[in-house]
């Protein structure tokens, strides 16, 4: 403690004491390199377990202990592939997932790393659905080569959701009006401010049509699908796992340490040590030890429109 206060001390004295030095002081630890953890098994054969939960948004974290700046969750699961990438002894991923989506762009580039990495080591990716792996976390899943759920989880809600805020009622209230003046007359298209005109629906309705249709190709490229099938499936409904093997979405149904045996038998290992990566100073002793979900909204929040690959009940 009388080391730490003179820390302190120390750094608002010395700027006066030295004429124009300045010195920075932060009391909030920095973000740490991730780092490799044994969780169980044995071999130089090594099965990395990553972890995708809460909202898919591109936006950095703040920790709850001096503010400080987290990596986003894509930004870590590139750090991940990344360091997995440099291992040649890691020869599978299993991703376990428990996210309701996200935003449509950071959905989508999150399948894309996933692809990228798969494509770039040949290692194979497996992933697991927990309580939930819905929409855009559907929609990252359907890059790895198999897709398995917990018996109790829920996925699909294949589709686009625009949200977005309406103050005008509050406004009305309260006694508040705004002025609007634009370049053009859709310049303003979803203005929380106002009320959406009937042109303006249908210009957010083809938007969500396109956005919808690359959704239902990616499905049904993936799993080997009709477009006209996945359409069938893909009104936005939510599906158990038993529901969703039926139709094709999933390829099995089982456990965490079931998601890691099949992980093991597709790279074609005996045995095999499952890792995960972490921040120095967190600590995981088992496969069911997890990140903090995130819930940050990121690119979600705030006013304005926002396209989501996301079950929003």
């Amino acid at each position: 403690m009388k080391k730490f206060m003179f820390a302190v001390l120390a750094s608002l004295l010395l700027p006066a004491l030295s004429g124009c030095a300045f010195i920075k002081v932060s009391l909030a630890p920095e973000v740490q390199p991730l780092e490799e953890h044994v969780l169980s098994g044995e071999g130089k054969d090594k099965i990395v377990l990553m972890d995708i939960t809460g909202v898919i948004t591109s936006e950095e974290g703040i920790s709850a202990i001096g503010g400080t700046k987290k990596p986003g969750m894509l930004a870590e699961m590139r750090e991940g592939f990344d360091r997995a990438r440099k291992d040649r002894n890691v020869k599978a991923v299993v991703l376990r997932i428990n996210s309701p989506g996200g935003g449509v762009t950071a959905s989508d580039t999150l399948y894309h790393e996933i692809k990228k990495f798969k494509m770039e080591t040949g290692v194979k990716v497996i992933a697991h659905f927990l309580d939930a792996g819905t929409s855009g976390a559907y929609y990252a899943a359907l890059a790895s080569d198999r897709i398995t759920a917990q018996p109790t989880s829920i996925t699909g809600s294949i589709g686009v959701i625009m949200l977005r805020i309406d103050a005008t009622g509050l406004m009305q209230k309260i006694g508040v009006q705004t002025l609007e003046i634009s370049s053009g007359e859709q310049k303003g298209m979803g203005s929380p401010f106002r009320p959406v005109s009937a042109e303006e629906k249908k210009i957010f309705q083809a938007m969500i049509d396109s956005l919808y249709g690359r959704f239902v190709g990616v499905v049904a490229d993936e799993r080997k699908m009709s477009p006209e099938r996945v359409r069938q499936l893909a009104d936005g409904r939510v599906y158990t796992s038993q529901e969703a093997k039926d139709a094709g979405l999933i390829d099995d149904i089982g456990y965490l340490d079931d998601a890691i045996v099949q992980a093991r038998k597709l790279a074609n290992l005996e045995r095999a040590t499952v890792v995960t990566y972490l921040r120095p100073g967190d600590y995981r002793p088992n496969i069911y030890s997890m990140n903090v979900i995130n819930i940050n909204f990121g690119d979600l929040a705030g006013p304005g429109v926002r396209l989501a690959y996301l079950w929003w009940p």
